[in-house]
């Protein structure tokens, strides 16, 4: 079973070929043990949280 997932501190990559992005992330487990692997992102995806993401920041700037 899987707690939760971070992001890993290193730069996403696109594969211009596949038409893909790949986040790394960390998966974490109950027991605390956590494993590294990648979220594959498509380019909707990727440009959707890019605006969540925009949005989400404004968010925290405009509560400061």
């Amino acid at each position: 079973m899987i707690t939760h997932a971070t992001p890993v501190k290193r730069d996403v990559t696109y594969d211009h070929r596949a038409q893909q992005a790949a986040l790394p992330i960390v998966l974490h487990h109950p027991d605390g043990g956590t494993e590294e692997t990648i979220l594959i992102l498509t380019p909707g995806e990727v440009e959707l949280y890019s605006i969540q993401l925009e949005q989400a920041i404004a968010r925290r700037e405009s509560a400061r």
